[in-house]
Parts: structure tokens; C-alpha cells; sequence
């Protein structure tokens, strides 16, 4: 069953009170470090540590001033009264914005990560449980050699776990703040003011800033974050593939009383997959914009930030309700083993057609004239499949009838070379590379 995605967590994180309410902690922060310097007496810092802001009010300013950090400043100002004075003494808004910003990002991060642990987790187990299920391998889109559903799962291990460590790599190098005042300079507010902030809020210090954060960090992320969303999509879409009638081994999950098609009673479509498909594009588009947001006018302008107030917050939950999604999917997945054994035999044998290659090669034969002795046989239990399925071992039946063939192997050997145990003995390596046991 689908649990339904009700995690409040991350849209808090995003909400319009948690970042004001983190731009009021960045500008007491910043008091705290000018009390430190000498410059805001004791009496006033007491009582600017009581300071709040007014949301009604702030909107009431807004309207009159058009500037957000102008209006929630003024409304600070205020209630402070003389004491006011202090508040935001030698920054530039670009100070408060982008700090909040990577507040918001370490936060937001931290549940991206768990959530993708708690997916590798599901992936992992289900790779164990499915370790030695055979089935047949597909190269662009048709049949090739056996191999197991956890190798194959196993793959999708690995590719989560890099997945995860640029994902992390990319939150660290975009949760940096910057308290260097309008330029960058630290001229109007010194460096030890900053990293006192930022030490206190628990994310990185930029080295060096303009007025702002440069938006590479935030473009590094939000690549991070789509190619996150290509691994799920790329999962996704294989196991859309196999759902297909035609093939018919994996599906994702179909809860009671749930209906596929208002038209058609019997559809079992994989929603879920095409959903995260879709929105896998949306991530990608999002990247496209972080991209176009990294050139600024000269010291900054404000053409990236329209952008990022819909991109960032979106992205950070998309993504976290795709991997909500897919663990879901992952966790209640419905393989059917016998389908895949089906599947493994309905071309008569073809998929061991390189063992027969290889098994003429070891007699002596020429890698080219061996190749067109198994392909001339193979093309014959194509013809044989045209006219409906293939019962029983027709390769090796054909192969068995070509003298060319038999002058070199027995029927007798080349039925051992068809024995799809060859293709098990090495899948715990992968295993083993990846410390799955």
C-alpha cells in the first residue's frame, strides 16, 4: 500500500514564517557579534534579544515599499524603538537573504538525505531478496544473456549511493553564508562578525562574496538534485518496461479497490513510474534555470532571485516527495519469478548464442567463421519464432543438425554449453564490491 505523502517538514522549512523567522535569528546573530566588537552597548543588546517582527505590518510596509527586507526591518524597528538603531548595522540585505538561504538549504538537505538512506535501505534489501533470480538481460530492448534481478538492482545500489554523495558534496558547498556588507568588502561590517554568524547557524563561511552568494554553489545543487531525480527516473522507467504486457515480470504496487482505467476494468497501469518520470523533466528544468541564474551584472543584480523563490523550494520538495514516492514503490514491489523463467526460454535458446560462439572459438575455430556458423542457426529459430512462440531448445535442436557445427562440438557438449548456471558463479562480486551480504 502507498502511504500517503504527508511529511510536513520540508514545506515548513520553506514557509514564509520559518524564513523570517531565520532572518530575525541572522540579524540578532549579527547584534550579537557587534556587542562582541564593543559597538551595541549592554543594556541595548538585552533588549533587541526581545525583538520581533509583525507579519501584518510588514505586509502593510510592503505594499508602500515594494522591498521585503525593508518592510521587516522597519517593522523590527518599530516595536525596538532607539534600540532599533542597531538592527542591521553595516549589511546589505543580500546578507540576511542568502545566510537564511543556506539555513534553509542545510535543513532541507538534511531530510533530502535521510529520505534517500531510508530508499537505498529498500533498494539493498530487495537486491539481497533477489540476489540469484534469473532473468533474461535486454540490450536495446531485445533479448541478450541471463542475469539476475538483484545484479540488476545491485546497479541501481551503486548508482543511488554516488547519487547520494554529490548530493551531499552540493548541499555543503551551497550552504555558505556571507555577512560582508554591500559589496563584499567587509568595509561596513568585519569578517569575525561573519564567522560568528555562520559559526552559530552551523553552515560554511563563503571565503569571498560579492554582494551576494555567487549562484554556482546553488547551480552545483540543483544539478545534484537532478540528477537525483534521473537515477529515480531511470528505475522508474525500467520497471515501466517491465510491467509491459509483453514482458510481464515486475510491478509496481496496485492497492485494493484501486482502478487503473475509468474505461477499461482490467488495466494495471504503473502510474506511479510514469508519475515520477514526469517529474524527474521538472527537476531538470529547474537545473536549466540554476544555470542561467550563475551570470549576474558585475557586483550582483537581482535577475536570479524571481527564480530561485519558486525553484529552490520546489525542487527541495519535489524531490523529496519523488523519493517518498519511489521508496514506496521499491518497498511493495511485485516480482514474478516465474515470468521471468517464461521469458528467459521463449527464444528457443538464443540467449546463450556468445557461449556457442566462445565454445567453437575454444575448438580452434576462427572467431569470424564461428560467428556465422551461430548466427546462420540463430536467424533460423527467428524464422521459427515468426510463426508463433518457440517451444523447447530450437537452437540447439538447430545446431545439432549443422555438420559445420558438430564437426567441432557434440550435441552432447553443446548442451552443456546451454546451462544457465554459468551465468551465477561471479554475481556475488558485485555483491561483495558494494558490502551487500
Amino acid at each position: 500500500m502507498i502511504e500517503r505523502y504527508t511529511l510536513p517538514e520540508m514545506a515548513a522549512i520553506w514557509s514564509d514564517r520559518h524564513k523570517t523567522d531565520t532572518w530575525l535569528r541572522v540579524e540578532l546573530l549579527v547584534c550579537e557579534g557587534w556587542a562582541r566588537e564593543g559597538v551595541i552597548p549592554a543594556e541595548a543588546l538585552e533588549k533587541i534579544r526581545q525583538a520581533s517582527y509583525n507579519a501584518e505590518r510588514m505586509r502593510e510596509i510592503e505594499r508602500e515599499t515594494h522591498h521585503d527586507v525593508i518592510s521587516f526591518l522597519r517593522s523590527i524597528q518599530e516595536q525596538l524603538g532607539p534600540e532599533g538603531r542597531f538592527i542591521h548595522l553595516g549589511l546589505t540585505s543580500s546578507d540576511i537573504l542568502d545566510t537564511t538561504l543556506a539555513v534553509q538549504i542545510k535543513e532541507g538537505g538534511a531530510l533530502l538525505l535521510v529520505s534517500l538512506d531510508r530508499l537505498l535501505a529498500t533498494v539493498e534489501q530487495q537486491a539481497l531478496t533477489h540476489k540469484y533470480t534469473l532473468m533474461v538481460g535486454r540490450t536495446h530492448g531485445i533479448h541478450a544473456e541471463p542475469l539476475t534481478f538483484g545484479l540488476k538492482l545491485a546497479l541501481w545500489v551503486d548508482e543511488l549511493r554516488r547519487a547520494r554523495q554529490r548530493l551531499e558534496a552540493a548541499l555543503a558547498e551551497a550552504a555558505v553564508g556571507k555577512i560582508s556588507g554591500a559589496v563584499g568588502t567587509h568595509a561596513t561590517v568585519p569578517p569575525q562578525i561573519e564567522e560568528f554568524v555562520c559559526a552559530e547557524l552551523g553552515i560554511g563561511v563563503a571565503p569571498v562574496s560579492s554582494q551576494i552568494v555567487t549562484r554556482d554553489r546553488h547551480a552545483q545543487l540543483m544539478t545534484a538534485m537532478a540528477l537525483v531525480g534521473a537515477c529515480l527516473e531511470q528505475m522508474a522507467q525500467e520497471i515501466r518496461h517491465l510491467q509491459r504486457t509483453e514482458v510481464g515480470e515486475v510491478f509496481e504496487p496496485f492497492a485494493s479497490g484501486q482502478q487503473g482505467s475509468s474505461a477499461m476494468p482490467h488495466k494495471r497501469n504503473p502510474e506511479l513510474c510514469e508519475r515520477l518520470c514526469g517529474l524527474a523533466r521538472v527537476l531538470r528544468g529547474f537545473a536549466v534555470t540554476a544555470l542561467e541564474n550563475v551570470a549576474l551584472w558585475h557586483e550582483r543584480d537581482i535577475s536570479h532571485s524571481s527564480t530561485e523563490r519558486i525553484i529552490l523550494p520546489d525542487a527541495f520538495t519535489l524531490l523529496h516527495y519523488m523519493l517518498h514516492i519511489f521508496t514506496q514503490v521499491m518497498a511493495g514491489l511485485e516480482v514474478d519469478t516465474r515470468r521471468m523463467q517464461a521469458n528467459l526460454q521463449m527464444t528457443g535458446g538464443l540467449i546463450f548464442s556468445q557461449r556457442v560462439l566462445l565454445a567453437l572459438i575454444d575448438k580452434g575455430v576462427g572467431r569470424q567463421e564461428a560467428y556465422k556458423m551461430v548466427q546462420r542457426n540463430a536467424q533460423q529459430v527467428w524464422r521459427l519464432a515468426s510463426d508463433g512462440p518457440i517451444h523447447g531448445p530450437a537452437l540447439l535442436e538447430a545446431l545439432s543438425s549443422d555438420p559445420e557445427v558438430t564437426r567441432y562440438l557434440s550435441p552432447e557438449e553443446l548442451q552443456q554449453v546451454m546451462q544457465i548456471d554459468y551465468y551465477l558463479p561471479y554475481i556475488d562480486t558485485a555483491f561483495q564490491r558494494l558490502g551487500l551480504s
